[in-house]
């Protein structure tokens, strides 16, 4: 984690344990490009974690940044507490990012992605950008545990040494591992933990428009093209308001009797 002067100059809000970024996209960008780190963007149905997976609270607690993606927590917190909080997707934030490295020479990437048809993705879409997407620019992470370990990808980005680091293996997983990079790693990338975003635009999943993603409609979108995967997660979501409600600021209690699956 950045020392306290680094966090001191950032604007923040903290909503259940977690100080989330409080400024706009650009700004985001910015900070993680400068200082380095991990950035995290929890989406609303991510909350329910923090109390039955340890591994996780822990991840997320530790992250460098991390962004108000869930619509349904930035609007329940103005409703509950009359205060606003900037929103920023993952998908936003990750455009934007993209659009940054374009313009600068060298930008080196690492990517991790789900599977091997998430990579193909990548590479068919990326091709043509200035920072044009290689195969071993890309690892095909294995289904971690509760645990996240990975010795043979510290080893890999060791050896290539990228500037920034995209995760893209779906929220749960992808913080324990940026917090094992950032734990392990010789020296500080900037890690960029967003999900399903990077699908977004390669076409891995389903397109979201922009003023969908504005107006806090994307999982709509996903629920239509999903809804086998996302009915249960959105029912995992219905907990926030709950979570906002009881806690406020403060981190919810740690369960001890169950964990929420990683996958």
């Amino acid at each position: 984690m950045l020392d306290a002067g680094c966090h001191s100059m950032t604007p923040t809000r903290q909503i259940l344990g977690l100080r989330f970024f409080n400024g706009d996209v650009d700004e985001a960008v910015a900070f993680i490009h400068r200082h380095g780190g991990y950035l995290v963007a929890p989406s609303g149905t991510c909350f329910a974690r923090l109390r039955n997976d340890e591994p996780y609270r822990r991840a997320m607690l530790s992250a460098d940044l991390a962004i108000a993606d869930s619509g349904l927590m930035v609007l329940t917190w103005r409703l509950l507490r009359r205060e606003k909080v900037q929103r920023i997707s993952g998908l936003k934030y990750l455009k934007r990012l993209l659009t940054k490295l374009n313009r600068e020479e060298n930008a080196r990437l690492f990517w991790i992605l789900p599977n091997k048809p998430a990579r193909q993705k990548l590479l068919d879409c990326f091709h043509r950008e200035l920072f044009s997407v290689k195969s071993d620019d890309c690892y095909v992470a294995p289904r971690y545990g509760l645990e996240v370990e990975d010795r043979h990808l510290l080893t890999l980005i060791e050896k290539r040494q990228p500037a920034h680091i995209v995760i893209a293996i779906g929220s749960g997983p992808q913080e324990k591992l940026g917090h094992y990079l950032c734990e392990n790693l010789s020296y500080r990338p900037a890690i960029h933990c967003t999900g399903a975003a990077l699908g977004f635009i390669t076409g891995d999943q389903i397109t979201i428009p922009d003023w969908a993603d504005r107006f806090f409609l994307g999982w709509f979108f996903r629920l239509i093209a999903q809804p086998q995967i996302f009915i249960p997660r959105l029912t995992r979501g219905l907990a926030l308001p709950w979570l906002i409600w009881k806690y406020g600021e403060k981190m919810p209690v740690m369960r001890r009797s169950s964990v929420i699956s990683d996958q």
